[in-house]
């Protein structure tokens, strides 16, 4: 198990003038100019951020809200420490058909995360769901499966679950792989970015469950490709994200067109004023299920980058990132453009690094995130796009180069390490 961070970077030294790179032709590169770095003093680490500066205020016309730096401070819990949910069920406890339970247990799966636990039965009796659990605590197959067993009994019953990144509507669509084994059912992907003509194909063919983006989603209704009163169960993932992309009327598109008796279920890691709006508005009297255990993940240690007058960012994320507990990192950065640019940078000075943005076909994207899980790259510099719902294992940092809009973005972009009971840091720089 990795070692937690301990908040001391600043009294370290990275790999300032005179200590010897870790880049080499082979193996996975560390990254750096052989022996040298330009960067002159360390970044600092501090507890009690000074509030006077235009902290949240720069970056060429940035629009986010104000977020206390001290909000993004949070010692982690000693593993030991942390209370072990008690779960009421063992998979095989559940209501499930035998084939499934099979397929659950064959990949590992023994006993259910509390928002698996409680989710399953209720979503199994048919009844309107809202979950409510931190990021990496197993909200796919809260859902999946019982809806797995919905359209097993019943072969007429269509899924339709609706989801605001690409990414994460191709992973929901691997995890139903996963679970499906053999079982004669079937699934689409409808996401923006790939051949809308290969997914009119795969329409065209015996499907239970379509997974997809609320835009693309939309054009296939409009096409007459997707009938939503077809489908019995809509499931909305990540709803508040989808609200923040400006997706709300195309949302309201496809839930205008959904039977009026319909199972609705609503999983997220965080909730809004608009988001309880929107439960309200599309969900009859669902069971609210609430296993949250706090904002971020007790097992993320938390804490800032404060950079010094004249100091260069880069020359500070070279540093830290040059360092070896820095295993398998996730830099999230504000902007298409200067999210590429610093991939293309790392890749200079030597280190594995790949990028994830809306400038980039779906296959490029799909691509550079392929090559981060199986570890080819180290380092995946991202937007917002990689923030919600992506299960990456074993990520051991996530920086914010780039400070969140809110401090939900923030919520989000940590939760892609400290997964699965693993220990994580997450950084942020301030300037």
């Amino acid at each position: 198990m990795k070692k937690m961070f301990k908040g001391n970077y600043g009294s370290r030294s990275s790999s300032g003038a005179g200590s010897k790179s870790k880049a080499s032709s082979g193996g996975a590169s560390r990254g750096g100019r052989s022996g040298k770095s330009a960067f002159h003093g360390k970044p600092s680490f501090h507890a009690k951020p000074s509030h006077g500066g235009s902290f949240g205020r720069k970056g060429g016309g940035f629009k986010g809200k104000y977020i206390d730096p001290n909000r993004f401070i949070c010692k982690a819990e000693p593993i030991a420490d942390v209370v072990v949910y008690e779960s009421k069920n063992a998979f095989s406890d559940f209501n499930l058909d035998a084939r499934i339970k099979a397929n659950v247990i064959a990949h590992g799966y023994i006993t259910p995360t509390p928002i698996q636990d409680q989710a399953i039965p209720h979503v199994l009796k048919g009844i309107d769901v809202v979950g409510i659990a931190n990021t990496g605590t197993g909200k796919t197959a809260a859902f999946l499966l019982p809806l797995l067993n919905k359209v097993l009994i019943d072969a007429g019953q269509k899924v339709l679950v609706i989801v605001p990144t690409r990414e994460l509507a191709m992973q929901i669509n691997e995890e139903f792989i996963k679970f499906r084994g053999g079982l004669p059912l079937f699934s689409v992907a409808c996401v923006g970015g790939m051949s809308i003509s290969a997914q009119i194909s795969n329409l065209r063919r015996r499907h239970n469950f379509v997974f997809g983006t609320p835009g693309r989603l939309k054009d296939l209704i409009e096409r007459g490709m997707i009938r939503p009163a077809d489908f019995s169960t809509i499931v909305l993932d990540e709803a508040d994200r989808m609200l923040d992309m400006g997706f709300i009327n195309d949302m309201r598109f496809i839930m205008n067109k959904m039977p009026k008796e319909r199972q609705t279920l609503f999983f997220s890691a965080t909730t809004t004023r608009e988001v309880d709006g929107l439960i309200k508005e599309f969900l009859k009297q669902p069971i609210t299920i609430s296993v949250k255990t706090g904002d971020t993940s007790k097992n993320v240690d938390q804490d800032i980058v404060r950079l010094g007058r004249g100091q260069d960012k880069v020359e500070a994320l070279h540093d830290l990132l040059n360092q070896a507990e820095f295993s398998k990192v996730l830099i999230f950065g504000r902007t298409k453009h200067g999210v590429e640019k610093l991939s293309q940078t790392l890749s200079v000075r030597g280190f594995k690094a790949g990028s994830i943005h809306g400038n980039q076909n779906q296959s490029k994207r799909q691509k550079s995130l392929q090559s981060f899980k199986s570890n080819q790259t180290n380092i995946l510099v991202a937007t917002d796009v990689a923030a919600r719902g992506l299960d990456i294992p074993a990520v051991s940092h996530v920086i914010n180069f780039d400070v969140p809009d809110t401090y939900e973005d923030y919520v989000h972009r940590i939760g892609r390490t400290g997964r699965a009971g693993l220990p994580g840091v997450a950084l942020t720089f301030i300037e």
